[in-house]
């Protein structure tokens, strides 16, 4: 806490972390902006950042409800932040490249307002002492993030059931959503939300296998891995933990 007064060091706490987000996020639109990076590389290291760096801030919240709800105010701006450009009420065209698979702004109302929704239920919900949050926000991050960055790159031998998924990337999927799970899980134990344990280490394997599971079948291709990852990880996840 950054004051004595709950209330006071919260709003404190949402505008700290409010401002990291928007940073990140300024800092890829312009990357974006210079094509410092391919844009395919560049929209998924926004998918990859965004929500794990949002996740290192919530220790400065307080505990309880008002906490996750002040919290969750950050991804939930930005729900409405993708709805207005995702409709073409408002035009932000470095939001639309950093975010967009081929730079049309209705792509905004699929997978980014899904990874936004998704941020948004974990901290509200779940929050930092449930594990169930944790797997979902790092499958969704780091797992599917990582799961095209090095599919595109070593992705040759592809999944017989789905030709548009490789071997490679669902490996890099379930290691990276486990690992990150794995550390986040150790990091908020450091601040005595949750106990370290063996049983929900191997919970956080197993939500993680079943998120890469899911994202490599066609029904995944079809919608959107960032609508069915995150719910696997909260439908797995609520049930193992």
């Amino acid at each position: 806490m950054v004051h004595e007064n709950p209330l006071v060091s919260d709003i404190c706490a949402t505008a700290l972390s409010g401002g990291i987000a928007l940073s990140i996020l300024r800092f890829f639109e312009e990357t974006a902006k210079r094509g410092l990076f391919d844009q395919k590389l560049n929209r998924k290291l926004v998918h990859v950042s965004i929500g794990l760096v949002f996740m290192l801030c919530w220790p400065m919240f307080s505990s309880g409800r008002q906490g996750a709800i002040l919290a969750a105010l950050i991804p939930g701006v930005n729900i409405i932040r993708v709805l207005l450009v995702g409709l073409g009420i408002y035009k932000d065209e470095a939001t639309v490249k950093s975010m967009s698979r081929f730079g049309d702004y209705r792509e905004l109302l699929k997978g980014p307002l899904y990874y936004a929704t998704t941020i948004t239920l974990a901290c509200a919900v779940f929050w930092r002492a449930s594990p169930v949050g944790i797997a979902a926000i790092c499958n969704l991050c780091a797992g599917d993030g990582f799961a095209d960055i090095v599919g595109r790159r070593f992705g040759h031998h592809k999944i017989p059931y789905n030709k548009r998924k490789s071997l490679a990337g669902s490996v890099a999927m379930a290691s990276a959503g486990f690992l990150a799970s794995i550390g986040y899980m150790y990091y908020f134990a450091s601040f005595g939300y949750m106990q370290v344990s063996w049983e929900m280490i191997w919970g956080f394997l197993f939500v993680s296998l079943a998120s890469a599971l899911v994202e490599s079948l066609p029904l995944s291709t079809a919608l959107d891995d960032n609508l069915t990852v995150p719910l696997t990880s909260f439908i797995v996840g609520s049930l193992v933990f």
